[in-house]
């Protein structure tokens, strides 16, 4: 169904629909009037965390903290866990393989360089990049679908409509992830910080920018769906969201960029709910935003100059909303789609592995015929966000990867 129909059965308040529209675009090269949507929003909100229906939760240490935790469990009983700390092997940064595994005298951690099957076909353990070969009986894949499918695994040995599908598996992405670290806590206009600059509510939230309407967020997918990023400036009235806000910017003179460019900003505080990842009277804030294109205007690679002009105009739009965040910044790392790629072998950048659209859900994730976990190749499974149920941290698609590869490991 349409996000806008299920939406306006249940609220009123444009702002409000818009921030929780957010959440069905989240990751996707969508928009709030892109059919299908519907059920996206309800992927991410539905669920419980610790009794909290709808509630997401923050890992202490950070997201590698996490894979540090499974991988302590599984270590605690008695499997032998290698490659840098991660829970498995490294596949060419794009997630881990993960084997039942006789670890060789003097290894050293390398990445993975393809899957060995045998004479029958079979899964037998992968091969590392310095061509040292670790057995195992069955083999599960944290990477994407294309990483496991179309580099790692000897390409013969798969069915030609099943390459074709994961070839055609939609892996666009908009988003452009930017890592800030700054010497003081960010002052919003429409929730000004304590005298003793003390974290407030809000500080240990997720907190939306440039989502008054529904339309913003269409605007700026089709801005990036022809290929242009948020990127030209222009004075304009902020729109205000509540009385106090009005009251604030009332007072003063900001700049946004044009309306129908505004990029969408996610901003969490992480450093508010854990101190120990900066230092005293300094913060790093996580900035998820979109909507970014692959590649830019005339085909043209993202550099260094396009990344900091897109930064830039994320920041103006932050200040226009805390004045003074842009003079507080010390450090900033920006990630655009091709970055995401690169560095974590996210296939087009895409955070869950390929769309979580409903033509790519259920028994068609990650192709029809091999949603149980299972591929052509007996013995290896794939475990990670590519996977049936699709991403959100959840571990659903590991823990049921790991049941059906216990089913079978009864009988290798």
């Amino acid at each position: 169904s349409l996000l806008r129909q299920v939406l306006d059965q249940w609220f009123e308040s444009e702002p409000l629909k818009a921030t929780l529209a957010t959440d069905a675009v989240i990751g996707a090269m969508a928009s709030p009037q892109t059919p299908g949507s519907g059920y996206v929003l309800l992927h991410h909100v539905m669920g419980a965390l610790e009794g909290r229906r709808g509630a997401w939760g923050y890992v202490a240490g950070g997201m590698g903290a996490l894979s540090q935790a499974i991988a302590s469990a599984a270590a605690a009983r008695g499997a032998h866990v290698f490659a840098e700390k991660v829970a498995g092997l490294r596949v060419q940064g794009a997630g881990t393989l993960t084997c039942a595994l006789e670890v060789p005298s003097g290894f050293c951690p390398q990445p993975v360089s393809r899957v060995l099957l045998g004479r029958d076909g079979r899964a037998q353990g992968v091969a590392l990049q310095d061509g040292t070969e670790v057995r195992s009986k069955v083999v599960l894949s944290n990477a994407s679908p294309q990483l496991t499918f179309l580099e790692l695994t000897p390409r013969e040995q798969l069915p030609k409509d099943f390459v074709q599908r994961i070839q055609q598996v939609d892996t666009r992405s908009p988003v452009t992830k930017i890592n800030v670290a700054v010497d003081r806590l960010p002052n919003f206009l429409a929730a000004p910080n304590a005298r003793d600059d003390q974290p407030l509510p809000h500080h240990q939230c997720s907190i939306h920018l440039n989502c008054e309407s529904s339309e913003l967020l269409h605007r700026a997918f089709a801005e990036a769906r022809d290929g242009r990023p948020s990127s030209r400036q222009v004075p304009v009235q902020v729109a205000p969201v509540t009385d106090r806000c009005w009251r604030c910017c009332s007072r003063r003179s900001v700049m946004l960029p044009r309306a129908h460019t505004r990029p969408m900003i996610e901003l969490c505080i992480p450093s508010v709910l854990d101190p120990g990842l900066a230092p005293r009277g300094c913060h790093v804030v996580s900035l998820f935003t979109q909507y970014t294109p692959p590649v830019l205007p005339g085909g043209r690679p993202w550099d260094e100059a396009a990344r900091d002009a897109y930064a830039d105009t994320v920041f103006d739009c932050i200040e226009a909303y805390a004045p003074g965040f842009k003079a507080s910044v010390i450090g900033r790392d920006v990630l655009t789609p091709p970055d995401l790629e690169r560095i974590f072998g996210l296939p087009g950048g895409n955070i869950f592995h390929g769309a979580m659209s409903l033509d790519q859900l259920y028994f068609t994730r990650p192709a029809p015929g091999y949603s149980a976990y299972r591929c052509p190749v007996p013995g290896l499974y794939l475990c990670g966000s590519g996977a049936h149920p699709g991403g959100g941290v959840m571990g659903a698609a590991g823990r049921n990867a790991a049941r059906v590869a216990l089913e079978d490991f009864t009988w290798l």
